[in-house]
């Protein structure tokens, strides 16, 4: 297996401020590499030209595209031109200016919600374009197989060393918790950790609880990230995962319990509950070698300790 070295390397981590980068910014320590970063209020990725110029004057060695405009179904459903625009604006900014100034290695960072709503589970590479997308999320997902095909071409045409990875649902330290804008994990810590604070007797979960997701702390994510980086160089996307699901009441179930909250649970229908089940098929990652270590039990119990320790609303 190919290996590259990332000892004494420039990594810029794009997007460093946000969940993923921040855990990957804190995993390269271990690496003896040089991390880059710039904060999005001073270089704004959407902008084609000052990200251009940004890149030729600080010229990394590697890149990790961790950059995104993210939200949960509501954030979707109501800033769609937003979530498409945005996010394929970073994507290709980054990715063509990463071929011109040489970049040896880039790692492009997508989402499970590529796959079709229909999907065979648990869900393969392969089945990237083989029906209809969910359509509570379609236009995250457009963008990110937008990006996932700017690697492939830029590999093909080029020769870029250009690589890309498909997380499941990620939760950890440093997450949105808006208790509608945020994905799952987040709203409903959020949701549980307000509700108990009130002395709330009951906290809504949108939907009907049965669709079933697999969720995965961020820390085994920014590893994988550091993992594929080293000894991935191939033209498929690959998929990164725990290869366990449950479902959305059980989850909830799990949050209720982390939170110590003691109040009742109560179900929304009226709310879309999106794709029936998303599991993701991580064979291809773990025949490389490598595992998710983190449970779901301990990585909420960290995930709400550190909510509790740095969110500002969790001291009220």
């Amino acid at each position: 297996m190919k290996t590259y070295n990332l000892r004494g390397k420039r990594v810029w981590i794009a997007g460093h401020s946000g969940m993923v980068g921040g855990a990957l910014v804190h995993r390269l320590q271990r690496e003896e590499c040089e991390t880059i970063t710039v904060d999005h209020h001073r270089l704004d990725l959407r902008c084609q030209e000052a990200t251009a110029a940004w890149l030729k004057i600080h010229r990394p060695d590697a890149i990790v595209v961790a950059a995104a405009r993210v939200g949960g179904i509501h954030a979707n459903s109501n800033w769609p031109a937003d979530f498409l625009f945005d996010n394929i604006a970073i994507a290709s900014n980054i990715i063509r200016v990463g071929c011109e100034i040489g970049v040896e290695k880039l790692l492009f960072l997508g989402s499970s919600c590529i796959y079709p709503r229909d999907a065979a589970q648990p869900i393969a590479e392969s089945a990237l374009l083989t029906g209809p997308l969910e359509p509570t999320n379609e236009w995250y997902a457009i963008a990110k197989i937008a990006g996932i095909k700017l690697c492939q071409a830029f590999r093909r045409q080029y020769g870029c060393d250009f690589i890309s990875a498909m997380p499941t649902n990620l939760y950890g330290p440093g997450d949105n918790f808006h208790p509608e804008n945020g994905h799952v994990p987040a709203a409903l810590l959020r949701r549980f950790h307000d509700a108990k604070i009130a002395g709330r007797p009951e906290v809504t979960v949108w939907g009907t609880g049965q669709p079933r997701r697999e969720f995965l702390f961020v820390d085994d994510m920014a590893d994988a990230c550091v993992f594929l980086l080293k000894h991935y160089s191939g033209d498929s996307h690959v998929n990164v995962g725990t290869g366990i699901d449950l479902t959305i009441r059980e989850f909830a179930e799990m949050v209720k319990r982390t939170v110590n909250y003691e109040g009742r649970i109560v179900y929304d229908p009226r709310r879309p509950d999106g794709m029936a089940r998303k599991l993701l098929d991580s064979s291809m990652l773990t025949d490389m070698g490598w595992k998710a270590r983190t449970s779901l039990e301990e990585g909420l119990a960290r995930y709400y300790e550190w909510f509790l320790a740095n969110f500002p609303v969790a001291r009220h």
